[in-house]
């Protein structure tokens, strides 16, 4: 008999091995899905990374939950997740099945279900059965229902709550440590990816730099050479416009040492006698 859960009911499991199916309706823009466990212990968290059972994951380290490959049902495609309860560890309280769209919000998710089949029973009704719909449309990632113990059995909810923050959050949300940085990475590019299609390895190089020109010393006024011939100075750097100002010509030094000072004539005295010429004698 199957039971057709509404959202926060509960079902005890007679059952110790299950098979959680997602199923929903393909179509233009609607987007893929994707089934995920999360394995919680004491305080509704993971006890480690290795406890996230998803699409890069797809196996638990014990081997006792672990997502099997897509089908297709009629018109309907499933994903996978399946546990064995009853070998699980005393330190795992709950397991939590999820569901997260690529490329889309679930509000392009046509009769998202999840069905809960007895493992032990190939061609068996399901024992419950939940159908998922988004609260807000926005939800990219999704809690259909939980398997949890209860003494000494467990039992199945459906839960039904959403994420706007994708497969990241949910799994952020139950303490997994995500590197985004990783899986953008993880990406190659459009151009790797097609030389890697095509056998190539793609070298990526890095950027020219062109050094800066080197720095000049500063120029120094040229002390004036004694001697002959004098250095050319430098032509004073033109000054754009017309007409061009004519540079005055610089005098030349006279060579020899001293210099004579030039000295302005004063005017003559007309009052001036030379004194009387020949040696001069004082007589005693």
């Amino acid at each position: 008999m199957t039971h057709a859960m509404l959202k926060g009911s509960n079902v005890p499991l007679d059952a110790m091995a299950v098979r959680a199916v997602l199923r929903w309706s393909p179509g233009a823009g609607v987007p893929d899905v994707d089934a995920s466990a999360l394995l919680l212990g004491s305080g509704g968290r993971v006890r480690s990374d290795e406890d996230f059972v998803f699409y890069n994951q797809p196996r638990h380290p014990s081997g006792l939950v672990r997502r099997l490959p897509k089908k297709q049902v009629g018109e309907a495609l499933t994903d996978t997740v399946e546990a064995d309860l009853a070998a699980l560890d005393a330190s795992v309280e709950q397991v939590v099945l999820a569901a997260s769209s690529d490329g889309a919000s679930f509000q392009h998710v046509s009769d998202l279900r999840i069905l809960l089949y007895d493992a032990g029973s190939a061609d068996g009704e399901p024992l419950a059965a939940f159908d998922v719909r988004p609260e807000t449309g926005e939800e990219t990632a999704i809690i259909c229902g939980e398997l949890y113990r209860r003494g000494e059995g467990w039992k199945f909810r459906a839960v039904g709550q959403g994420y706007p923050t994708g497969l990241v959050g949910l799994a952020t949300a139950f303490g997994i440590s995500v590197d985004e940085t990783e899986e953008s990475a993880d990406e190659p590019s459009p151009a790797a990816a097609q030389a890697a299609d095509a056998g190539a390895t793609v070298a990526v190089e890095p950027p020219v730099r062109v050094p800066p020109p080197p720095a000049q010393p500063p120029t120094q006024p040229m002390a004036p050479a004694y001697g002959y011939p004098q250095p050319a100075l430098p032509a004073a750097p033109p000054t754009y416009g017309y007409p061009q100002p004519v540079a005055a010509p610089r005098p030349q030094p006279a060579y020899g040492y001293p210099q004579p000072a030039a000295a302005a004539a004063p005017a003559p005295d007309p009052n001036f006698r030379l004194p009387p010429m020949g040696p001069q004698f004082i007589r005693q």
